[in-house]
């Protein structure tokens, strides 16, 4: 990647002599694909993100990339605080912004970043939304024969999930080769396209065989070719995130479990079950995927509320 020559630090620009600051935009995605090795999902967020901060750059203030400073940044900031954004929504578009604008100085294009001297918003500390274990049982069985068309590769879906605590990202990306059913594990792929192993439970590999043998087949039928993707649709393609969202949202609306259910769910689910169960919090990151350990700490916190509660309710002076 050619590097452009730095303009000397402290130098004055005219805001004519420089373009809209979104002119880099693809570069800049192109070097976290190429360089960072980010997810497809991963680049979408990043060019969303600022694809917004741009747009509201061009209708407020119109800034060049050497202009924008903590005024503008504070001011952007704010906008997404009038919009109701939740300050995990705003800590992230701060961090496209910041990626974006270390980019920018690595290509010499910029010489500092006032992006930097900005702190993330304090983030409360939004505990994910869990499901007791009789509910996800519930869940899992909720898809039957009599009401839905493909209950066995819903069913499936939905214990693979619980079973791995795999995102639905992962899920909708399994091939047929990256699950062994005699070995009880799975291959993923992660963020970053990093891969790791996860473990499938006995109600998980019954269901993935019971949709293998018996209803799969039906839906690729009619499919030019018999694709590698574990789970597909009725007309033999790979499912797509959205089909697993709504999936979810049906059968949890069926058992009464409200509208806030998604595929996250079960994932929170799946980490807090195992932390309460005893498992090692680093034995949990690498289940999970997560890069760094304070990402799985939040499940600390979740089975810290649930022992509280118990406190509570069973201290006689609680």
């Amino acid at each position: 990647m050619a590097r452009r020559k730095k303009p000397p630090s402290g130098s004055r620009f005219s805001a004519q002599t420089f373009q809209d600051p979104a002119t880099w935009l693809p570069g800049f995605l192109a070097y976290l694909d190429a360089e960072c090795g980010m997810s497809p999902n991963t680049l979408a967020a990043y060019r969303h993100d600022l694809q917004k901060f741009f747009q509201w750059n061009r209708d407020s203030t119109r800034r060049t990339v050497h202009q924008i400073d903590i005024p503008t940044l504070t001011a952007f900031l704010e906008n997404l605080q009038n919009r109701d954004l939740a300050s995990t929504s705003i800590a992230r578009n701060l961090a496209a912004i910041r990626m974006f604008f270390r980019y920018l100085m690595l290509e010499a294009v910029v010489a500092d970043s006032a992006v930097d001297l900005i702190s993330s918003p304090k983030l409360w500390q939004r505990l994910p939304k869990v499901l007791s274990p009789d509910a996800v049982n519930e869940l899992l069985n909720a898809p039957t024969g009599a009401h839905d068309r493909y209950a066995r590769r819903d069913r499936a879906i939905l214990a693979v999930l619980y079973a791995t605590g795999c995102r639905v990202s992962e899920v909708t990306g399994l091939k047929r080769a990256d699950i062994n059913l005699d070995e009880r594990f799975a291959r993923c792929t992660g963020k970053g396209n990093k891969q790791r192993l996860v473990s499938l439970t006995p109600v998980a590999i019954d269901t993935v065989v019971s949709y293998l043998n018996l209803e799969r087949p039906d839906m690729v039928r009619n499919a030019v070719a018999d694709p590698d993707w574990l789970f597909v649709t009725r007309s033999g393609r790979r499912v797509n995130r959205e089909t697993i969202w709504k999936l979810i949202q049906r059968y949890a609306s069926r058992i009464g479990c409200g509208t806030e259910i998604g595929p996250h769910t079960l994932r929170h689910s799946f980490a807090t079950h195992l932390l309460a169960g005893g498992a090692d919090i680093r034995a949990l990151q690498e289940m999970l995927g997560h890069a760094n350990i304070r990402t799985t700490q939040v499940y600390t916190h979740v089975d810290h509320t649930r022992l509280k509660s118990v406190h509570q309710k069973c201290h006689p002076r609680g």
